[in-house]
């Protein structure tokens, strides 16, 4: 049904000549909309800024080039929301908070988090009501205004630096290593299809884990396999994971 309504929204664009663009997809179906719709001319995917996870497929007719993405027809927003400092929020924190004003999913793209501020991209069409009535995410206080998307700058995000050997770099000792919990454990969220590298689903325990590869786990948080070392004397790989906190 999502590929059917993909479909349907970029050919509608593509027969009127018009400008077309889907709702925010996640990096899974991102691939099967590529699949779908291969190297077609015009198609685009956008999310706001360079390193978007959660992304916009978007068809431009010849007349318009990737400058009109950035613009004031835009078909995505970003906001930006500061908060007390000593506050700390999360990923989840904001999602949640949107997810319970009635906001869509599907209407909201990647959640960048700082120290006393993040910025969240939505689109264009919900933006006033979030400028209007988006106050709070628990029972912090959040001040919002529109950023012009030419001028985003993404906050580093807060990372815990970890240092270890494994045996092997599968995804469930990398998992078991980043999070501090049993391998067991891990395998189990592999297997119940909890896992994701570099926003595409895993399930599979013994999946090998490429050096700079990004891991989430729903219900753990997000790892990155920072740096993968040589090989210590009793024949273990020695590794830096990142873990975002």
């Amino acid at each position: 049904m999502l590929l059917a309504k993909v479909f349907d929204k970029i050919q509608s664009g593509t027969r009127k000549c018009i400008p077309a663009t889907t709702a925010f997809l996640s990096p899974r179906e991102q691939e099967l909309a590529r699949f779908l719709f291969g190297n077609a001319e015009g198609l685009h995917s956008f999310g706001g800024y360079p390193d978007a996870e959660r992304k916009m497929l978007v068809y431009l007719p010849d007349y318009l080039d990737e400058s009109w993405l950035l613009g004031e027809d835009s078909p995505l927003v970003c906001i930006h929301a500061d908060y007390f400092h000593g506050d700390k929020l999360s990923h989840r924190d904001i999602l949640g908070a949107l997810m319970g004003a009635g906001i869509a999913r599907e209407t909201i793209g990647d959640i960048c988090v700082g120290s006393g501020s993040a910025d969240f991209f939505v689109t264009t069409e919900i933006a006033p009501y979030l400028l209007q009535s988006f106050s709070s995410a628990g029972r912090t206080a959040l001040h919002l205004k529109q950023v012009c998307l030419s001028s985003v700058q993404i906050q580093e995000p807060e990372t815990k630096e970890l240092r270890d050997t494994l045996a092997s770099l599968r995804l469930d000792s990398v998992i078991s290593s980043g999070f501090r919990i049993g391998r067991s454990l891990a395998a189990q969220y592999v297997a119940a299809g909890k896992a994701a590298i570099d926003g595409l689903p895993c399930e599979k325990p013994d999946k090998q884990v490429s050096e700079g590869a990004r891991i989430s786990v729903r219900g753990l948080g997000k790892i990155q396999l920072a740096r993968v070392g040589g090989e210590t004397k009793k024949g273990r790989i020695s590794v830096i994971i990142r873990r975002y906190v």
